[in-house]
């Protein structure tokens, strides 16, 4: 592909998943609203499955593709552009601190199951190679460690041991959509379904179309997958994330980015299955090492600041969001000009 046609569709299918992301946003919320699974649960499995989508076949095809670098960048660079995403929408919501308005236990035990895989992953790297069939072990205990972590967040919305204090600034799980007598869960369900697909493969477009604008200017894998296929395929999170805010679902707005983390880390776990030539994890530079400890770092104080619930902070957006914005533009300046 030339880098002219690259840049065209690489603007197109952008434009395409700010369009679908919008609808998105609105259906997910009627989905979490009918069903009454909540917003924290769709958010965080659902939405942030489907939306990670576009990040997780470019990790696969680049790992596949002997990328071992670009595979791993891409997926903790989604981490860390989404998370940044969290802190603008911060920025966007006037009444308070984000983190305080969307208090959630299931969105604090999805920032603590992310801390956890993002810390297997940093162990993982320092264990001994060793693989089955060109897969490392821990990649298959990664997955099921996920999906014990995903039926815990699922049953604590029913038996939550405690409760979040709720103050004049906090928003509650909102019925915003439900007041159409016409909707009903399966033409609901239709409806996200083919939105997330829409944006799932936009967001796919997306990412190979910077790969290959990347490869002309020579960058590094590590620059490529952090800040251009990373942002490209976070793209629906953002959407999806200041549309949540501007509607009022701020507990969806929240878990949209910690579930979609969640499962961009297991993203690196495919790409070891994905990746021929032994573990992935042992064969990763020094500066994929330095994203793993910026996306555990910059994860633990969004977890912090959650469990804070200051009200107003620096510049009117919280402490959290402030060191997460200065973490993400320090990091890869760091990475740059290293």
């Amino acid at each position: 592909m030339e880098l002219s046609a690259a840049i065209i569709l690489f603007v197109i299918f952008t434009a395409v998943i700010g369009i679908a992301g919008i609808r998105l946003s609105r259906t997910a919320d009627q989905f979490a609203d009918l069903t009454g699974f909540g917003e924290a649960v769709v958010g965080g499995v659902l939405i942030g499955s489907i939306n990670s989508l576009a990040g997780t076949i470019t990790s696969i095809t680049a790992a596949y593709q002997n990328h071992p670098e670009l595979a791993v960048s891409n997926a903790l660079g989604g981490i860390l552009a989404q998370t940044t995403f969290l802190a603008l929408a911060d920025i966007s919501y006037k009444k308070a601190n984000l983190e305080h308005a969307a208090a959630s236990y299931t969105n604090l035990m999805h920032g603590t199951l992310l801390i956890i895989m993002l810390s297997f992953i940093f162990l993982v790297t320092f264990s001994p190679e060793f693989s089955v069939m060109g897969t490392n072990p821990a990649s298959i205990l990664m997955i099921l460690g996920y999906a014990a972590g995903v039926r815990m967040i699922w049953k604590a919305k029913r038996r939550a041991m405690w409760i979040p204090k709720s103050t004049a600034s906090t928003v509650e799980d909102l019925v915003l959509y439900v007041e159409d007598e016409n909707l009903n869960k399966k033409s609901v369900a239709i409806k996200f379904f083919i939105l997330a697909a829409i944006v799932a493969f936009s967001g796919y477009v997306v990412a190979e179309t910077g790969i290959v604008i990347a490869a002309e200017t020579k960058l590094s894998e590590t620059i490529v997958g952090g800040l251009f296929t990373g942002v490209a395929t976070a793209l629906p999170e953002l959407i999806v994330t200041l549309t949540a805010v501007r509607q009022g679902a701020l507990t969806l707005a929240v878990s949209n980015i910690v579930g979609g983390n969640t499962f961009d880390a297991l993203c690196v776990a495919f790409s070891d299955i994905a990746y021929l030539n032994g573990s992935i994890y042992h064969v990763l530079a020094r500066s994929q090492m330095f994203i793993i400890a910026m996306t555990l770092m910059q994860v633990s104080i969004l977890v912090m600041g959650l469990l804070d619930r200051e009200k107003h902070g620096i510049a009117g957006i919280g402490w959290e969001s402030f060191l997460i914005i200065v973490l993400f533009v320090g990091g890869y300046a760091l990475i740059i000009y290293s």
